[in-house]
């Protein structure tokens, strides 16, 4: 498996690697925070950029396919989004989270709003990000 991260900067990738024997699963990480490195790591289209913003359902959706082709892994999350406690905008609220699972034939993506301080948002997003992970690798999704 393998990890694309914006708004929680490495956490996904610290959590899993916490657990001992992750190597045998866990193939890496990239920390996208930038609109650069999503395009020019993940392959992010600056179309999609452009049109649907850095936080946007079709931005997670190529940054968990973009992990996926990267790492060359069976699964992939994605995470993107507004930790706070600035950068919302009309529409885009802080708290919001679009979080991508990929499996190389499928993507689902999930539009998630969570409340709390920025640290607060980041570790419910972990949190998300992992049980859907585990859901679609379990064959729930």
């Amino acid at each position: 498996m393998s990890t694309a991260e914006s708004c929680t900067g490495g956490l996904i990738g610290a959590s899993i690697t916490d657990i001992p024997g992750a190597s045998e699963v866990y193939l890496g990480g990239v920390v996208s925070y930038s609109n650069d490195a999503k395009e020019n790591i993940l392959g992010v289209g600056h179309s999609t950029l452009l049109d649907h913003g850095a936080v946007s359902e079709q931005t997670a959706r190529q940054m968990a396919e973009g992990a996926v082709r990267v790492f060359g892994s069976d699964y992939s999350v994605a995470v993107t989004g507004i930790a706070g406690p600035g950068g919302a905008t009309p529409g885009k609220p802080v708290g919001l989270v679009y979080i991508a699972v990929a499996d190389g034939p499928r993507t689902v993506v999930t539009r998630n709003v969570f409340s709390g301080d920025r640290q607060t948002v980041r570790e419910s997003t972990v949190r998300e990000a992992c049980s859907l992970l585990i859901d679609m690798v379990e064959g729930r999704l």
